[in-house]
Formats: structure tokens, sequence, C-alpha cells
């Protein structure tokens, strides 16, 4: 009866281990393909950094049953702001929280030094109309990144980073906003939306500085662009603000996008050509066909070699879901599909769910699992799971040696964000080491 459930839920074969609990009964433990809400709420997908988004579908199918669809919250930008102190001396020169500076003259006892050149950037600067959202209120504003620049690790020699930070590149990306609104804004921070992301869509790491010497008058670790200082207290209606955010990036990549996220969607402008860098060869071009291993759960032959090719990644339309009942959320969220074709290049029939191995990372930072759309109609179908725009995995087949199939998998992105790259993680070994995840540019 186990299997037989589990095949309904999710057309892929009973993916449970059953021990036995202390009165001698079964207990089902969910296997990691079961669908998240058989798992528990706080089930992790690839990578822990988002969750698989599920919802309610409440219209009968064929007078066969329900669809059911759970919502699941999806991360912000994973580009997460990090506390870093900046060591000073007692009596050296520093700055406060607020961007204040004490007196420099020559009987102020302190010495400024003088900010580091930073390397200028492109970047697009088109002002956009955006929203701020602070305490559950939407402030409005236009704004647009000013100036881009690209620093050196020693300009962090006197900032005491975490171990994974260390050896990064700062980037100094200054912001200007406009408070298009009727009421001043109190201890604004619209810049602590902002990130900048590498061509695959890995966010920045954003630092805030903060000064361990509470005495201290002048900045001993000035940063270029001023992005040691705190922004404005307050902007009056009508008034422009220009602050810096200071990004730490991987050494050796290249930024492709400055990225804006609140509540009412994402706003992206291209750095250079919006290209980035290929990640010295691992993010390859769309289209380009690769070898990976997938386990093969419904024998013991272990993992099955194939070649996996992505073929579409293709906006659709909130209406594609209009069988479904969806959250306040999600109705805010625009669908992506995304299409790979997998080939059996082994000598074992496979069952295909591989399109449990995607995923995708957006422009703005986000890791957006795909959505699982689970059917309790109990009908025997040979339509696949999924939308008639976008179908994924058909229950009870089999992928013959040398046959390739085509595999769609959807992802709810916000308005204005668009996928960066796609990636396919496959299961099992290929030549004793565990199977590399595979990236490709999304566009």
């Amino acid at each position: 009866m186990l299997e037989v459930l589990n095949q309904a839920f999710n057309g892929r074969g009973a993916r449970e281990r059953v021990r036995h609990g202390a009165d001698g009964s079964a207990v089902a433990e969910p296997g990691p393909h079961l669908p998240a809400f058989v798992r528990g709420d706080r089930a992790a997908d690839h990578g822990g950094t988002a969750r698989k988004l599920i919802a309610l579908r409440t219209e009968q199918r064929k007078g066969t049953g329900v669809h059911i669809m759970f919502r699941r919250t999806m991360s912000r930008i994973a580009g997460v702001g990090a506390l870093a102190l900046v060591v000073t001396a007692c009596g050296a020169g520093g700055s406060d929280s607020g961007g204040s500076s004490g007196a420099t003259g020559k009987n102020s006892g302190t010495k400024t030094s003088k900010a580091a050149e930073a390397t200028a950037l492109p970047v697009e600067s088109t002002v956009r109309k955006a929203t701020w959202t602070d305490r559950s209120t939407a402030h409005q504003l236009k704004l647009a990144p000013e100036r881009l620049a690209r620093g050196t690790a020693a300009d962090l020699e006197h900032v005491q980073l975490d171990d994974d930070m260390k050896g990064m590149v700062p980037y100094y990306l200054t912001v200007a906003y406009t408070n298009t609104g009727s009421a001043p804004l109190t201890q604004p921070a619209p810049e602590a939306n902002f990130t900048v992301t590498l061509a695959d869509g890995t966010p920045g790491r954003a630092i805030s500085l903060w000064n361990t010497n509470p005495l201290a008058t002048a900045s001993s670790s000035a940063l270029p662009d001023d992005c040691d200082k705190a922004g404005p207290a307050s902007v009056a209606a009508g008034d422009t603000a220009k602050v810096c955010r200071l990004v730490l990036l991987p050494k050796g990549h290249k930024p492709a996008t400055v990225a804006y996220a609140d509540d009412s969607g994402t706003l992206l402008w291209k750095v250079g050509d919006g290209k980035g860098d290929d990640d010295a060869g691992r993010l390859l071009a769309e289209g380009t066909t690769a070898d990976s291993v997938y386990e093969n759960i419904s024998t013991k032959s272990g993992a099955v070699p194939i070649r996996v090719t992505p073929k579409s990644v293709r906006t659709g339309s909130l209406d594609d879901l209009s069988g479904y009942e969806l959250s306040a959320a999600q109705k805010n969220l625009v669908p992506w599909y995304v299409t790979f074709e997998y080939r059996n290049a082994g000598k074992e029939k496979l069952l295909p769910t591989m399109d449990d191995g995607v995923g995708l990372r957006s422009a703005g930072g986000r890791d957006i699992q795909p959505l699982a759309l689970l059917d309790l109609s109990f009908s025997d179908t040979a339509e696949g799971e999924g939308i008639d725009q976008c179908r994924g995995s058909v229950p009870h087949t089999r992928l013959e040696p040398d046959s390739t199939l085509s595999l769609c998998t959807i992802h709810l992105l916000p308005k204005g964000d668009r996928p960066a790259m796609v990636s396919f993680q496959g299961e099992g070994e290929s030549e004793g080491k565990a199977v590399k995840s595979l990236m490709w540019r999304a566009s």
C-alpha cells in the first residue's frame, strides 16, 4: 500500500525507507524525492537555499479527484548582508555608524588615510520607479546605480572579515534614490536591497562596517566612494540621496548585473555587456550537451550514464495555472518553463525522474527550485506531470538505452527578474567520484 501511495503522489516509485517503531509498527521515513509536504515543511531542496513551492488545486479534473499545490516561502536574494569590524587602535581615526567624522585639522591629533583608487566599471544607470518596504509600509522611490567600482583585497586590510570572505574582491556600488512620496523617509536604507551578481546569478556578499573604537574621529580605513559612511538619517519628500553599498565577489570573476529587489518585484541593470564570465569554463553556453549520471532507482544496477541538453527557457503566464488556487504572493510571481532533453547513454533502462535534479538561479540572485504539482486524482495518465505548457515525468515509463526524453519544470520568479543559469544535479558516482552539478547560461 505504501508503494502504491508513493506512485500516486509522484509517479516515481517508492523512495521511502521503512523502519519499525517501538511497538513493531512500520514507520515511513520520507526519501529525498517525495513531495515536500510529505517530507515536512522544512525539507530543504538543492543547496538548502530555496524551498519548493507547492499550491492547491481545487478544480476537479475529469471527475477523478483533486490536484494539490501547497505554497512554500521562497527565499529572498541569497546575498545576505554581514557586519564587519573596522579594527583601529585606541585614539586612532575612524568613522561612526552615522557617517559623521570628527576634526581633522593639524591640532586634532588624528590622521585621515587617503581613500584607495578603485577601477570604475561601465554600468547601466537608467532611473526607474521602485518601492522600498519598511515595516510593511511601501515607500515610492525613483532609483538607479550611479557608479560601480572594483577595489582590491588590500582595501579591507583593516577590516575584520570572516574566513570565508577573506581574499574576496570589494566592489563599491553607489546608488541614488529620490523620495517621490509625500512624507519624509526616516532612517531609509533602500541601498540594502541592492546587490551585484555574477553571470550564473551568484549574489555578492554585502557587508556593513562597524568601527571597534568608539573614540575614533577620523577614518583609518577610508574606502573609495565613501563606502565606509552610512546613508542619511532622513530624506525629505522630493529630495535625492546617494549612498554606497560595499559588496564582495569571488576573486577572478566579472560582475554581470546590479539588482534591486523589494516586495513589488525586481529591477535589473547590466554591468558592461551583462555577460560576466564563464567561471573558467564551468558555466556552459546555452544548448551545450554535457555528460552526467543518474541513479537507477528502479533496479540495483547503479548509476546510468546520461547526456543532458538544455532545450529551452521560456516565460509562461499565470493563466497557465488557472486551475490551481494561488496565494496573493504567488499571484505576483511569473512562471518560467525549463526544458531539458536526456539521452540514456547506458545499457540499462532508466526510471526518468531527472527533472528532480533541475535548478535555476535568477539574475537577481535567487535560487528557485521546481514547482511541485501533485496529482491526487489517482488517475492513470500518459500525459506526464505538470500542465499542458510544461510536462514532467510520465508515471510507469522507462527511458530505453540510446533513447531521448524531454522533461519540463516550472519555476516561479518575481516580476522583473529573469533566469540567469539553469543547472542539473546528477545522482550517483562517476568513476568513483560524486557527480558534479552542471550549469548553463539561461540565455
